[in-house]
């Protein structure tokens, strides 16, 4: 039937989007449920050309959707923006959309007794556009992030996840950074973690509750990961036990806490794919930080002066620093001349850096400008 659609839409290639495997979240004793999830032969072992935004044939097309059909353990949205898409649900529907009236492939789907019933939308579109917040794109921006904390030793882990249930991992260094970025998988999701724990016992004395996610370096230096819930816990410690090093966090997405996070743009510098990660603390620093323009005045608040004459300011949740130089254009002895903790203060954005995530500020008005910004009175 899909065959149909896509000859009287023209189509003759698709585009994979947001392509997942089986299994799902309790990963560590289940097996795919039919060797290589059904795509043997239709793509490389590695899985390397399944992923979001490959363009496929359409005969490639279809052994997918018998893929789906057959549960075999993949799933994909196919489609042609703005001319054709087919997604199938776990009950074994199949939602066709198209950009114009297919009476013909209509007619035959009737005939062959399927029954098609006619939808203002398929409940399967999705809908990641919907969620809150901007997505961080994994841009050259981010890659200078994850160079700057190897640094200072904030990181040392990369999570990719070129598919749903599907995560390879690497250990990051400042040598190997660029090399590892020329090999992650186009629009793959990416999640930084810190060191793993050389202290492996330990880190397996102290498990959760529930469903967990075991990360480990095994003796050939290949960082692996499973999930697992409570009772399968003995067998993976048993399997682990031995590692040069571990980590072991909560299964649930909500409960994990990565350094930062990414989605990769396409090779123009556009990000096309649709997914999201779940933010970290830095990425909505990241967010914030990247509507601060250098030159603009904000308004914040004095939380704190160090002994050396830096002011602290919250700006909107995030502190920012105004040096001592800063403060006047006229010499200051001491900061508390100038502001105190708890004032308000108008200042001008000197910098923005979003490696760093740092923000310096300036009570000075600019060296053309007639106006001298100053603290707000109360």
């Amino acid at each position: 039937m899909v065959a149909a659609f896509a000859e009287e839409t023209g189509v003759r290639h698709v585009f994979v989007r947001e392509p997942g495997l089986a299994p799902g979240p309790h990963a560590f004793t289940r097996r795919p449920k039919v060797a290589g999830h059904g795509l043997s032969g239709l793509f490389p072992d590695d899985l390397s050309g399944f992923h979001d935004g490959a363009q496929v044939a359409l005969p490639v097309a279809l052994e997918l959707v018998r893929v789906m059909l057959r549960d075999a353990g993949a799933w994909c949205r196919l489609e042609v923006p703005g001319v054709l898409a087919v997604h199938l649900g776990e009950d074994g529907d199949v939602y066709i959309g198209s950009n114009i009236r297919c009476d013909t492939a209509l007619t035959l789907a009737n005939a062959l007794g399927f029954g098609p019933v006619r939808l203002e939308l398929s409940p399967l579109d999705a809908v990641y556009e919907e969620e809150p917040g901007v997505q961080r794109p994994a841009d050259d921006v981010f890659w200078a992030r994850p160079a700057w904390c190897l640094s200072t030793g904030e990181a040392a882990i990369l999570e990719e996840q070129p598919a749903f249930n599907v995560s390879r991992r690497y250990r990051l260094t400042t040598d190997n950074l660029d090399s590892v970025r020329t090999r992650l998988t186009p629009r793959a999701r990416l999640y930084v973690w810190p060191e793993l724990s050389a202290d492996v016992t330990a880190v397996l004395a102290d498990l959760p509750d529930d469903i967990a996610e075991f990360v480990w370096e095994d003796h050939e230096r290949q960082i692996r990961g499973t999930i697992a819930d409570r009772e399968q816990f003995a067998e993976v410690v048993a399997r682990i036990g031995g590692a040069r090093a571990a980590a072991v966090r909560s299964g649930y997405v909500s409960r994990r806490h990565p350094l930062f996070t990414g989605v990769l743009p396409d090779a123009d510098g556009v990000l096309r794919a649709r997914w999201r990660t779940d933010p970290a603390p830095s990425d909505h620093t990241w967010a914030f930080l990247s509507t601060l323009h250098v030159g603009d005045t904000v308004t914040g608040t004095v939380t704190g002066i160090a002994d050396s004459g830096k002011a602290s300011v919250d700006i909107g949740g995030f502190t920012a620093a105004i040096e001592l130089p800063e403060l006047s254009r006229r010499p200051v002895r001491a900061p508390f001349d100038m502001i105190a903790p708890g004032r308000a203060v108008t200042v001008r954005i000197l910098d923005v850096d979003l490696v760093r995530e740092r923000v310096s500020l300036s009570l000075k008005s600019p060296p053309t400008g007639p106006t001298l910004l100053r603290p707000i009175d109360e």
